[in-house]
C-alpha cells in the first residue's frame, strides 16, 4: 500500500466505526427505555398490590409494649390447647420456633417454654398473599401475638407437643423481633451427641451453650432440667416443714473460714478482710443452741477449689439440714434419708415429662433407691474395694475413682443407686466432727451417694465447748476467729447433727447427666465468671 492510499482507508474505517457507535447508542437507548417501562410497571403493580392488600390491618410489627394500654384480652397457654378447645377463637403469645412457606400458605411452629404446636397462615378470605409472606419472613425466636381458630387434625403432628390440634391464624403481630442470626440453633442444642455426627448435622458444644445461656435455657432439655431442679427445692422444703423444721437464712460474708481450710474466697471488708462462707455450718449449729431444734436452709455456698472437673463448682446451692437428736446420731441419718427418699418419689411421680424429655437427649437408667435406705460402714466399703483389687489404707479417704467403683459394686450387690456410708475415719473429717466413742480413729460421720458420687457430707457435731476447743487446736485453727462459735456451746447445747447437700449434684445424678454445669443455671468454676 502506498502512503497516498493510507488516509483514504482510515476514513472508511472511521465511517464504519461511527455506524457501529450509532447502533450501540440506539441499543442502549432501547434498553434504557425497556428498563424504565419495566420499573414503571413494577411500581404500578406494587401500588395496585398495596391497594389490594385487604389484610394489611391483620398483621405487622406492633409498637413496643410500654404499658400504654390495658387490653381486655386473655392469652391462652399452648399446653392448654387440646381437642376439647376445637373451633374456639383464641389469642396466644409464643415464640416462632420454625417457619416454612409452601405456595400460598405458611406453616409455623409456635413455642411456649417446653410446649409447642403447629400454626397455619393460608391465603383466603382473612389472609392475603402479603400476610402469608410477612409470616414466612418472621425471624426464628421472635415473640408474636396470634389470633387463631383451634382446629383438630386428622393425622397426629408428631413433631409437636400438642399433636392433636393446630391453629388457623386470623391475625399475627410481632411483639419482639429476634435478630436474624442466632448464636446457636435450638434444634442443634438438643440433638443427642452421637446423632449429629452420623447424619452430618450439627451439635452444640457445652461452652457455646454456656456462653449463650439465654438461648440454651429455651431448649426443651434445659426447661426440663431446671423445672425438675425447682421441684427438688420444693420437695425439700415441703418435706422438712412437714417434719417440723424451721427454714433459716445465714450470712455468706463471715470472719473465719467455715471449714477451717484454705479453699476459701477472701473479700475486702472495709479496712479488714472477710471470707465467703464455705458452708452455713456454724450458724445452723448456733440456731440449734438457740433452741430451734430442727432447721434447714437453701442458699449459695462458695469453694475456692481450683478443680476443673465434671462435678465441681466454685459456687453452688447448698441444701443444709441440722437437728437436735435424743440419743443417737442415726436419728439424724434416718431423717435425712427419709427426706431424700420423699424427694426421689416426688420426682418420679410428678416429673415424668421432664425426666423423659431429658432422657431423649441424654439417655440413662431410671434412678433406683431402697426403703429403708442402705447403710454401710466405712470398713465394709474398704473391704469391698479390697476384694475388687483396690489398694488403700483403712483410714484413707475415698478417691473419686474409688467412690465410683464402690457405687458400681453396691449397685451390683444391692440394686440401689442411693446409699449411706457411715463411720468415716476421724482424720479426714472437719474439726467439729464428733469422734466415735468406741474407736477414736473413726467418727460419727457419714456421706450419702447417688450413682457412686457423693451428694451429702454430714456428722454428729461436737457440742461440748472444751472438746471443740481441743479439736480446733488439733486442726491448728485460730481460736480467736471462731470464738463466737465455741462460746455458743458454753451455755448448754443439745446433742445434734446434720448435713449439707449439693442441689446441682442431686439433679445431675438423679437424671444420669455427666456434667454439673448442665444443672447449674449460670455455673461458676475456676474458668467461668460469665454470664
Amino acid at each position: 500500500m502506498t502512503k497516498e492510499e493510507a488516509p483514504g482507508a482510515t476514513e472508511e474505517e472511521q465511517q464504519a466505526q461511527s455506524k457501529k457507535g450509532l447502533k450501540k447508542q440506539q441499543k442502549e437507548a432501547e434498553k434504557a427505555a425497556k428498563k424504565a417501562e419495566k420499573q414503571a410497571k413494577l411500581a404500578a403493580d406494587q401500588q395496585s398490590t398495596e391497594e389490594e392488600d385487604f389484610a394489611k390491618d391483620r398483621y405487622g410489627v406492633s409498637a413496643m409494649v410500654q404499658s400504654q394500654q390495658k387490653l381486655d384480652r386473655v392469652l391462652v397457654r399452648v399446653q392448654d390447647l387440646i381437642p376439647e378447645k376445637a373451633d374456639q377463637l383464641i389469642w396466644l403469645r409464643a415464640r416462632v420456633h420454625t417457619s416454612r412457606a409452601k405456595g400460598k400458605q405458611c406453616f409455623l411452629v409456635l413455642r411456649q417454654q417446653q410446649f409447642n404446636l403447629q400454626a397455619l397462615v393460608a391465603v383466603g378470605d382473612r389472609a392475603s398473599k402479603q400476610m402469608v409472606k410477612f409470616a414466612a419472613n418472621i425471624t426464628k425466636e421472635s415473640i408474636v401475638d396470634v389470633e387463631a381458630f383451634v382446629r383438630t387434625v386428622e393425622q397426629k403432628i408428631e413433631s409437636c407437643s400438642q399433636q392433636d390440634v393446630e391453629l388457623h391464624i386470623e391475625r399475627i403481630f410481632v411483639i419482639s423481633q429476634a435478630e436474624p442470626r442466632l448464636p446457636l440453633q435450638l434444634e442443634d442444642a438438643v440433638r443427642p451427641d452421637g446423632d449429629g455426627e452420623e447424619e452430618g448435622r450439627a451439635t452444640v458444644n457445652q461452652d457455646t451453650k454456656l456462653d449463650n445461656r439465654v438461648i440454651d435455657l429455651r431448649t426443651t432439655t434445659s426447661q426440663a432440667i431446671f423445672r425438675l431442679q425447682s421441684g427438688v427445692c420444693q420437695l425439700f422444703r415441703d418435706t422438712l416443714t412437714e417434719k417440723g423444721f424451721v427454714e433459716i437464712q445465714t450470712p455468706k460474708i463471715i470472719s473465719a473460714a467455715s471449714e477451717g481450710g484454705a479453699n476459701v474466697f477472701t473479700v475486702s471488708y472495709f479496712k479488714t478482710s472477710a471470707y465467703l462462707a464455705q458452708s452455713p455450718q456454724l450458724y445452723k449449729q448456733m440456731c440449734i443452741c438457740g433452741d430451734f431444734e430442727k432447721v434447714f436452709c437453701v442458699g449459695p455456698v462458695f469453694r475456692a477449689e481450683d478443680s476443673n472437673t465434671h462435678r465441681h463448682l466454685t459456687e453452688f446451692v447448698g441444701l443444709d439440714i441440722e437437728m437436735a437428736f435424743s440419743y443417737h446420731y442415726h436419728e439424724v441419718i434416718d431423717s435425712i434419708t427419709d427426706t431424700m427418699v420423699r424427694i426421689f418419689k416426688g420426682l418420679r411421680d410428678n416429673f415424668q415429662t421432664e425426666i423423659q424429655t431429658v432422657n431423649k437427649q441424654f439417655p440413662s437408667e431410671p434412678f433406683k433407691f431402697l426403703e429403708p435406705t442402705l447403710r454401710l460402714e466405712y470398713t465394709e466399703a474398704v473391704a469391698m474395694l479390697h476384694e475388687a483389687g483396690v489398694e488403700m489404707g483403712d483410714e484413707e479417704d475415698l478417691s473419686t475413682p474409688n467412690e465410683k467403683l464402690l457405687g458400681r459394686l453396691v449397685k451390683e450387690k444391692y440394686d440401689t443407686d442411693f446409699y449411706v456410708l457411715d463411720k468415716y475415719p476421724l482424720a479426714v473429717r472437719p474439726f467439729y466432727t464428733m469422734p466415735d466413742p468406741n474407736n477414736p480413729k473413726y467418727s460419727n460421720s457419714y456421706d450419702m451417694f447417688m450413682r457412686g458420687e457423693e451428694i451429702l457430707s454430714g456428722a454428729q457435731r461436737v457440742h461440748d465447748a472444751q472438746l471443740l476447743t481441743d479439736r480446733a487446736n488439733h486442726h491448728q485453727i485460730d481460736l480467736e476467729k471462731i470464738k463466737a462459735y465455741i462460746d455458743s456451746f458454753r451455755y448448754g447445747a443439745p446433742p445434734h447433727g446434720g448435713g449439707g447437700i449439693g442441689l446441682e449434684r442431686v439433679c445431675m445424678l438423679y437424671l444420669g447427666l455427666h456434667n454439673i454445669r448442665q444443672t447449674s443455671m449460670f455455673p461458676r468454676d475456676p474458668k467461668r465468671l460469665t454470664p
